[in-house]
């Protein structure tokens, strides 16, 4: 069986950043991907947006805190996760997320506020139930996906 995801997508919003009891730290953000579907009969384009709400663990969290903002594009890699919980009204709650092993900052962002990601720097995690498994160290990565060219930085898509 296999259950494996892979996404590019700009940030929505700055991610959470939270550290366990353990000091194992977890990011979770909101990553947009935008699907341009092309109708000849009408000869219009539609564009379709779905939003996943993506965790990492770790390492990968460590480099999100560090470099990654809203806008930025990433490359992610990892799998489908259901969850359920409740509230604190007691109401169950449902949601699927993307538990990430693999991620890869794609462009450049300037911004006064945020540290300068080195250029196209991967950062993977071995799958393993056990959230507490490290990540390995930024490198850079010759076969990193290419950034798409966005039309206009500012004009994204939430």
């Amino acid at each position: 069986m296999i259950n494996k995801v892979i996404l590019v997508g700009n940030v929505g919003t700055d991610p959470e950043i939270r550290t366990l009891e353990s000091g194992t730290k977890v990011a979770r953000l909101r990553l947009a991907t935008t699907e341009r579907i092309y109708n000849r009969q009408t000869q219009e384009s539609k564009e379709y947006t779905e939003w996943h709400t993506v965790v990492l663990w770790s390492g990968l969290a460590d480099v999100a805190d560090r470099y990654v903002r809203k806008g930025s594009q990433l490359y992610i890699e990892g799998s489908i996760r259901s969850r359920e919980w409740t509230d604190k009204e007691g109401t169950k709650r449902y949601g699927v997320e993307i538990v990430a092993n693999d991620m890869k900052l794609l462009g450049r962002r300037n911004n006064d506020n945020a540290q300068t990601a080195p250029t196209s720097p991967s950062v993977s995690a071995t799958p393993n139930p056990n959230p507490a498994a490290s990540a390995q160290a930024p490198a850079a990565s010759p076969q990193a996906p290419a950034a798409i060219p966005a039309e206009d930085p500012d004009d994204l898509p939430f």
